[in-house]
């Protein structure tokens, strides 16, 4: 195989991928649904070297799970997964917070101010019950996360949890506390551009807290 050949090899991977993270987040490969090589290649026309190399990397990601006797599966999220991803990320998403408040750049900073005014005014056309669909560079999250220029932490919770996040809020159809959580990401935004890591930190923290603390309460009420 020539190096062209594994570079666009490659490339079909990483766009099979992007394909079927966003069917496992929304729904269109449902949670513990098997995973089948032949039906998959058919259904996205793909050859299976790129698509065996894309479910890896869903494996990687914690989307794909693999049991003896039974193989592949979209995972399955239990309140045990969810309290500990929850966990994991208030103390991750807080140190990028700190680290964040060192190292982002005053355009990038400013940039993420003019991301909370959108998602601000999106607010505001829905009545304040609705938060704008957060993903990638819309997604206040992942932006501090990516500021904290510590590319292990961008690893673990952009690549490994982010997506677990997602799959939760999709399957689950919690609007979470739209006006309650665009305050609280304005108050983030200003211990950052105050370079105030330690404070940027502790309100990070609060503010997954209070998602896991509510997410847990659902769970146990039976209502996600």
């Amino acid at each position: 195989m020539t190096a062209d050949q594994q570079t666009a090899g490659k490339t079909i991977a990483q766009e099979v991928t992007t394909v079927l993270v966003n069917d496992i987040v929304t729904g269109v490969l449902p949670q513990g649904s098997k995973i089948s090589e032949p039906d998959l290649s058919r259904r996205y026309q793909v050859g299976r070297g790129p698509l065996r190399e894309a479910i890896l990397r869903l494996e990687g990601m914690g989307l794909v799970v693999r049991a003896a006797h039974i193989g592949a599966r979209v995972v399955t999220l239990t309140p045990a997964d969810l309290s500990d991803i929850f966990s994991l990320r208030e103390a991750l998403e807080g140190m990028a917070a700190r680290l964040a408040a060192e190292s982002m750049s005053q355009h990038e900073l400013d940039d993420l101010e003019q991301l909370l005014d959108k998602h601000a005014d999106y607010l505001h056309r829905h009545d304040g019950q609705e938060y704008i669909e957060q993903q990638g560079e819309y997604d206040f999250h992942y932006r501090v996360i990516q500021g904290s220029d510590n590319q292990r932490l961008i690893q673990s919770l952009c690549n490994e949890l982010y997506h677990l996040v997602r799959l939760y809020r999709h399957s689950s159809g919690r609007k979470g506390r739209p006006e309650q959580a665009l305050d609280e990401h304005r108050m983030i935004l200003k211990a950052l551009q105050d370079r105030d890591g330690e404070l940027a930190e502790m309100l990070m923290r609060r503010h997954i807290a209070r998602s896991r603390k509510a997410i847990e309460q659902a769970l146990g009420s039976g209502l996600a």
